[in-house]
């Protein structure tokens, strides 16, 4: 299982062709050592793009699986053998759904991480009501981690904005892992609303800060990456 860190990155790597993102690990050889492999990239590469990765680096394979109990164990079970170190479920599945995911990680030869989705990052509050009417976002997130830790997940996706409210909540060793991070100086390419810089969302209680486009739309990735990771050390 992967170790919680301290305001690490990952790279989002969410590219529409497996040589597109080996061209991209390439440039950050040496710089980046954590990349999320999501659903656009898994879709064209299949498990590949998961091997690819986790031989230079770890990966969040992030594929939010949200189904029926049984559905979700066996996406789980497969998903764990591809190398990946962290997993993602969404919350909202139920305990159920929860407690078979659980199980099939926790059963695989070296289990990942699991964390459960809880609000997506494009949501704001007008939004967020026509999906869960008269709940504000922070309750609703809490709402969801409380049932995560009660499935057996060891942590939650959740934006910098709750990050707090999840630390303190749920102490020290739930792992949070914050999309929807976006340095001051990165060209505004994001569908997210609530967003943080990488320092905010570290200084919040992020164990894992992902961030996407702010690097991989860079003129120079590489410099990007490392000016990220400057940032996040102070």
């Amino acid at each position: 299982m992967a170790e919680p860190g301290a305001g690490e990155l990952v790279v989002a790597v969410d590219t529409g062709s497996l040589d597109e993102a080996l061209r991209l690990r390439d440039v950050l050889a040496g710089a980046a050592s954590f990349y999320k492999v999501g659903k656009e990239l898994f879709t064209a590469a299949g498990p590949r793009a998961v091997s690819e990765f986790s031989s230079v680096g770890r990966v969040f394979l992030d594929l939010k699986f949200h189904d029926i109990p049984a559905t979700v164990a066996g996406a789980v079970r497969a998903s764990a053998t591809l190398g990946a170190s962290i997993l993602d479920v969404h919350a909202s599945g139920g305990r159920p759904m929860l407690e078979a995911a659980a199980r099939a990680a926790s059963s695989a030869p070296a289990p990942p991480l699991l964390l459960g989705v809880t609000v997506l990052t494009h949501l704001d509050p007008a939004s967020a009501a026509d999906v869960f009417p008269g709940v504000s976002i922070r309750d609703q997130v809490l709402n969801l981690a409380r049932l995560a830790r009660a499935g057996g997940l060891g942590g939650v996706v959740a934006s910098a904005a709750e990050a707090g409210a999840l630390r303190d909540a749920f102490g020290d060793d739930f792992v949070l892992l914050v999309p929807g991070v976006r340095p001051h100086w990165a060209a505004d390419t994001h569908d997210q609303k609530r967003v943080a810089t990488p320092a905010e969302a570290a200084r919040r209680g992020a164990n894992y800060l992902v961030v996407g486009r702010a690097i991989t739309r860079h003129p120079d990735p590489r410099s990007a990456t490392l000016r990220i990771l400057e940032e996040t050390a102070g």
